[in-house]
């Protein structure tokens, strides 16, 4: 028995010791004050807390998280989503966060941290739809309208794997926010919408009755935050992201509020 209990006691040690090092292993950034920017219209990613009107959500509470671990302050912002990685690219901020899809071309202007989170993409649908149940109905319904925010994956996904390839078609109607994609959906001015499974359960249970996703996911992606070219805070908030993954911090955020927040009650 005693030895059983050692070997806990050590195993508990080691572990503990494990966590403290890695969290040792953090850089300092010696308190200083970076600019970080989001939209407030990616529930639960990013968007305005109903009851208080402050910017909540996942992205939130990761990156400050990541700054409490490298001894950073957070000076938070707001940006529409067609300048944002241009005003991260340019220096007008330090670190951007919005649901953004890590890919190729974007690499080429901007760093992407380490991914995040991986999402799949879906469609939604209002909860009466009956016109067509997945991407290919869909395209053989010639009346219907999908939305989408201009240069997003869900835009390209959209253009490249739904429909024609043509980038102007007259069945795309292009809205500037996620919030003004789900009330273009909600009140028939558009009839699908894609999105990412997070987002799409959080605007089922947030609207009782309204939406649902149909079909079976068109692509997955993976999320990362945006940094300028050869900014000095990737390689800190890659070795933040790992530690919270390492120590759990990122799924207990996962359970916050992909699990356990319910918007509107």
């Amino acid at each position: 028995m005693f030895l059983k209990m050692g070997l806990k006691l050590i195993t508990a040690s080691l572990m503990m010791f494990g966590f403290t090092a890695q969290a040792a292993d953090l850089p300092d950034l010696g308190g200083r004050t970076i600019k970080a920017v989001t939209e407030n219209g990616y529930f639960p990613l990013n968007f305005s807390d109903p009851k208080t009107g402050n910017g909540v959500g996942w992205e939130y509470d990761a990156v400050t998280e990541i700054a409490k671990r490298l001894n950073l302050k957070v000076e938070w912002n707001l940006s529409g989503w067609d300048v944002m990685i241009e005003s991260v690219k340019s220096g007008q901020y330090d670190i951007g966060m919005d649901g953004i899809t890590i890919n190729d071309e974007r690499k080429q202007v901007i760093d992407f941290s380490d991914s995040y989170l991986t999402q799949k993409i879906f469609l939604l649908v209002r909860a009466d739809e009956t016109n067509f149940t997945d991407s290919a109905s869909f395209v053989a319904y010639e009346k219907g309208l999908v939305g989408a925010q201009p240069g997003t994956t869900g835009f390209y996904t959209a253009v490249y794997d739904m429909l024609d390839g043509n980038e102007s078609n007259p069945r795309i109607k292009l809205l500037d926010t996620f919030a003004t994609l789900s009330q273009a959906l909600k009140i028939g001015d558009v009839d699908v919408i894609l999105t990412d499974e997070t987002g799409g359960k959080g605007l089922i249970d947030a609207f009782p009755g309204s939406f649902k996703m149909v079909g079976g996911a068109l692509k997955s992606e993976d999320f990362g935050f945006i940094l300028s070219k050869g900014s000095d805070l990737v390689a800190p908030v890659n070795a933040a992201l790992a530690a919270m993954r390492a120590d759990g911090t990122l799924a207990k955020i996962d359970q916050k509020w992909f699990v356990d927040y319910k918007m509107n009650q």
